[in-house]
């Protein structure tokens, strides 16, 4: 016997959402990373000297390295940890996000992960920068969901915090040769960024200090000359009569300027 409401016609089946960029740039990684097999026995050396992301190569106007790097792992190992953390992590964060944000996410943790590497590694330091991504969707995660617990019942913002100390740790101890850990710290900021911007995660400093100014200047607009006045020029006015006018501060001058302003409007 079948239980339940039958369904209306007008009802659409679910259907799970299909992880078209999740799993395009797992593709795109693990093909590039056969290329990059060939490119080396076919000519070693090649990866690091012309694909991989330096400043010596940025300034001999290898200018294709700031892409190229942005998909090289160093090593099978490497790229299954990537592929590990980008699919597991990488599917809920797409679905919260859509897919549109969920590519945006990733390329801009690959271009902060370079930028880092140029500004905190030596020139001949090469990177292979496909963390970069990987730690974005890493600090996304833990931005949007950090409370939940992942591996080992270890809750998603301590790993993203152990990520960022384990980066500064290796940009500080390991400053040569080949690298993939510079890209790090770069990779997370940009998570980091694009989740509160996405409206996710606890309000930063500059945002609180933007909403109360947002507020301010709203309690401002709201308030007539007469109101203004009684709530914040009289208050100053007795300060100035305890302490004198250098005692203001230049916010409380500010103060006696929006006083004028608000006797303009109603003369």
């Amino acid at each position: 016997m079948r239980l339940g409401r039958k369904p209306s016609s007008f009802t659409r089946p679910w259907t799970q959402r299909q992880r078209v960029v999740l799993l395009s740039l797992i593709g795109i990684n693990f093909a590039v990373f056969v290329a990059q097999l060939f490119l080396e026995a076919y000519q070693p050396g090649f990866v690091e000297a012309y694909l991989g992301l330096s400043k010596d190569g940025m300034q001999n106007a290898y200018a294709w390295q700031f892409f190229t790097a942005a998909w090289l792992h160093q090593g099978p190992w490497h790229l299954l940890g990537n592929t590990l953390v980008l699919y597991l992590l990488g599917r809920d964060v797409e679905s919260i996000v859509g897919q549109g944000h969920f590519l945006l996410l990733y390329l801009a943790g690959a271009a902060a992960g370079e930028l880092g590497h140029l500004f905190l590694m030596p020139g001949d330091t090469v990177l292979l920068a496909a963390s970069g991504g990987i730690a974005a969707v890493l600090m996304a995660y833990a931005t949007i969901l950090p409370e939940l617990e992942l591996t080992l019942r270890i809750k998603a913002k301590y790993v993203a915090y152990a990520v960022v100390v384990a980066g500064a740790l290796l940009i500080a101890f390991d400053r040569t040769g080949t690298v993939n850990h510079s890209a790090y710290l770069g990779g997370c900021a940009a998570g980091w960024l694009y989740a509160h911007l996405l409206g996710f995660g606890r309000p930063s400093f500059l945002q609180r200090a933007l909403n109360q100014r947002k507020a301010a200047a709203e309690r401002y607009r709201q308030m007539n000359a007469e109101q203004f006045i009684a709530e914040e020029v009289d208050p100053l006015l007795e300060k100035i009569s305890r302490e004198g006018l250098q005692s203001l501060t230049r916010g409380e001058r500010r103060i006696l300027a929006q006083a004028r302003e608000k006797l303009a409007e109603n003369a």
